[in-house]
């Protein structure tokens, strides 16, 4: 089995090492990546400190990877080396039942295979792209478009497609009035794409620090939700909310910024449990609903809908050497916005 360097934590909470693993050899509907780079997403860290619970050590994270083409097996006709591909949260499902038919792969019934901390239908680990090479199914691979530089197109296998399907699903579009909650990594992503739908969209954020990148990212308003007085303005406001944060929050009061028939979609998870109130719900028949990932079509059309428009993830390229240093920026918030790995420093020889 080909063997590639790789940035692997041996426990939870450990700090990263410099390792090899093993991939498989190319099979007929395999295409083999040569990783250029790797986005760091919170679940990451929520999965390497096993916040979440069931992490499998030792771990390889990554699923928002870039990269090059090499080899690709005998059965796969839509790929050849050198095209520019990426690599999102899934690598393999059962491509039969009624979701992976439809294109909702992440729904497979006999269920999704993921990039990292998970295990393939033979019961391997799965290692993601915090390594020089990765090896995937034809179908689980994206086509990045020449607009998209691959270190920018990174963070939208994860932070892109999470954002873009709740947005695309509850039909956001000209004369919606959007809000979302945070300007992290999946929130200064979700403001450009709802603002390239067309609607109007307003940032919800602790404090009014990164207003003017809000607005520079396509915001029309930015409210800081920690003056009292910004629920009170909101009220009944909006069609729909995005709360990007992995942070628990209370749900009630945002709920109340919703319109009557509003829907309010949680992409980020926190590790512990909100409260709900249900007269919430009935006074404005709002709706609370969840969104995880998207399908490789919707993945694929994402990608050429950011590179038509111009939406691009604002990143900070780090080494292999900085990563554990860039979890504890992310947790404290002290990125603008999304930390990117440069695969290259990965097992490369330092001073």
């Amino acid at each position: 089995m080909p063997a590639t360097p790789a940035l692997s934590t041996p426990s939870a909470g450990a700090r990263f090492e410099q390792t090899t693993i093993e991939r498989r050899e190319l099979g007929e509907r395999d295409v083999a990546i040569d990783v250029k780079f790797c986005g760091i997403c919170h679940s990451d860290i929520h999965q390497v400190r096993d916040e979440w619970g069931g992490s499998i050590f030792p771990m390889v994270p990554g699923h928002e990877i870039a990269g090059v083409v090499t080899a690709v097996g005998a059965a796969v006709s839509a790929f050849a080396p050198g095209d520019r591909v990426g690599v999102g949260c899934m690598v393999d499902s059962c491509e039969e039942c009624e979701y992976c038919r439809a294109g909702e792969e992440q729904f497979c019934t006999k269920r999704a295979v993921w990039t990292y901390n998970g295990r393939d239908y033979d019961g391997n680990v799965t290692y993601g792209g915090y390594s020089r090479e990765l090896v995937v199914k034809d179908r689980f691979v994206a086509r990045i478009p020449d607009a998209l530089d691959l270190q920018d197109a990174a963070p939208l296998l994860c932070a892109g497609i999470t954002t873009y399907v709740p947005l695309k699903h509850w039909r956001v579009g000209e004369g919606t009035n959007v809000a979302v909650i945070g300007m992290g990594g999946l929130g200064h992503v979700a403001v450009q794409i709802a603002a390239a739908m067309g609607a109007e969209v307003t940032v919800l954020s602790q404090s009014l620090s990164k207003q003017d990148d809000g607005l520079r990212f396509g915001a029309k308003h930015y409210y800081a939700t920690a003056e009292r007085e910004t629920f009170k303005e909101l009220r009944s406001s909006f069609d729909f909310i995005l709360n990007t944060v992995s942070a628990n929050l209370d749900v009630n009061a945002y709920l109340s910024l919703l319109r009557v028939d509003g829907t309010m979609v949680d992409v980020g998870a926190p590790s512990q449990p909100d409260s709900i109130h249900a007269f919430m719900l009935i006074a404005g028949r709002r709706s609370l609903a969840g969104s995880s990932i998207g399908g490789m079509t919707d993945t694929q059309e994402m990608l050429d809908f950011c590179a038509r428009h111009g939406v691009k993830p604002q990143i900070e390229l780090i080494g292999a050497d900085e990563v554990d240093g860039a979890y504890d920026r992310v947790v404290n918030s002290d990125v603008r916005y999304r930390f990117v790995i440069d695969a290259a420093t990965i097992g490369a020889a330092t001073g």
